[in-house]
């Protein structure tokens, strides 16, 4: 009997990052990376039904064009964007199917769990859909992409056994990170006896040209790699990963990932020596030293978002990305329903509990100066 992925190659094509022709998806670029994808012997393809436009484009360039047998095509279901009911939240099935013309799908995942959002599921009892589709062979196997804590990932596990993979969050800038807790998740999935398929391993392209200390112990381990493939090599060494995603928006891109991947071996003990000083490179860049333990929060008057505000400016500092951080502190701080860094009241309760010593309001007036006013 096979197991999950068997026969799948480490490097999957992720669908929400498409190549562009003006606003439009570019079809005629995804054809041919689509093409270049297939004829190197990879298989996978990561879609969803909030992806916009993606389902219908991987139709057009995927489904249409090759046997339904020759790929596995893996979709998510996201119920807590604007479902009020089981029904709503069931339809996404239904509008993915129509979107792709696929027939079925080899993955089906509950898409972005933890903190709020897993409740949306839990509520319309979609642990049970996806079981009752499974059985009626519309999905080859089911699981869950999920963003948040070790400790709810567990508690998801346990009250779930029948979830065949978990989607993680899993690159070396994050293996340690202690908003992301790569590893940390990766080991609960591992220790459930989860396959895991890896997303963002190249932190949303940040990694393909990473700070300048990063830089440097790379190009003297091997100057010929790519940084791109460095990320996503240390990724797909783990053990226990059917794929490793990796968001593609370009030819040049797919062309690069396909020459390292194609013949995959995992990291030497050399190269994981390499991977190694590369984080200790990144860690040597100063940073507000925030763990994300959130006493902070706790004790907050004005619930300002004051370790999510932390993460995006360390985001900045160290990715030189102002489009991406900004993006990071709206989502950790507004889309995370805190108050932003200018509606601190500067009362210094929070510092009384930091165990790191932060100056946490002097902080927060830099990310307020940074991140608040830029976007007004």
């Amino acid at each position: 009997m096979k197991s999950i992925g068997e026969g799948i190659k480490k490097l999957g094509f992720g669908l929400m990052r498409l190549p562009k022709d003006k606003e439009a998806i570019d079809i005629k670029q995804v054809k041919r990376m689509v093409d270049s994808f297939l004829s190197e012997g990879f298989t996978y393809f990561d879609t969803a039904w909030a992806y916009a436009g993606s389902e219908d484009a991987i139709r057009q360039a995927l489904v249409e064009r090759y046997p339904r047998e020759k790929f596995q095509l893996a979709t998510k279901n996201a119920a807590w964007i604007n479902c009020k009911t089981r029904e709503e939240a069931i339809s996404q099935f239904e509008t993915s199917l129509k979107q792709t013309g696929a027939g079925y799908f080899d993955f089906y995942l509950l898409h972005n769990l933890g903190e709020y959002r897993t409740k949306f599921f839990d509520d319309f009892n979609m642990w049970s859909f996806v079981k009752e589709k499974k059985s009626e062979g519309l999905i080859k196997h089911i699981g869950f992409s999920f963003h948040s804590t070790p400790e709810e990932l567990e508690d998801i596990l346990n009250k779930h056994p029948e979830m065949e993979f978990v989607q993680l969050q899993i690159n070396y800038a994050d293996w340690e990170n202690p908003a992301i807790q790569s590893r940390a998740c990766y080991e609960v999935a591992r220790k459930h006896g989860k396959s895991v398929i890896i997303m963002e391993p190249v932190k949303g392209g940040m990694l393909a040209n990473p700070p300048e200390p990063v830089k440097e112990v790379f190009k003297k381990a091997n100057e010929d790699a790519s940084y791109a493939s460095w990320a996503i090599r240390f990724a797909a060494s783990l053990d226990g990963v059917i794929t490793v995603l990796s968001g593609m928006s370009n030819i040049e891109q797919m062309n690069n990932n396909l020459s390292y991947m194609k013949n995959f071996t995992p990291l030497s003990d050399k190269e994981r020596n390499t991977i190694f000083e590369a984080q200790k490179a990144l860690n040597s860049i100063p940073l507000i030293p925030c763990t994300s333990c959130n006493y902070c929060s706790k004790v907050c008057p004005n619930n300002i978002g004051i370790s999510g505000s932390f993460t995006a400016m360390n985001y900045l500092t160290l990715y030189k990305n102002e489009e991406s951080a900004k993006m990071q502190e709206n989502w950790l701080v507004s889309g995370h329903g805190k108050k932003r860094a200018n509606e601190c009241i500067k009362c210094g309760k929070c510092e009384r509990v930091c165990p790191q010593h932060i100056s946490i309001r002097e902080e927060l007036v830099k990310v307020s100066n940074t991140f608040v006013k830029t976007n007004c």
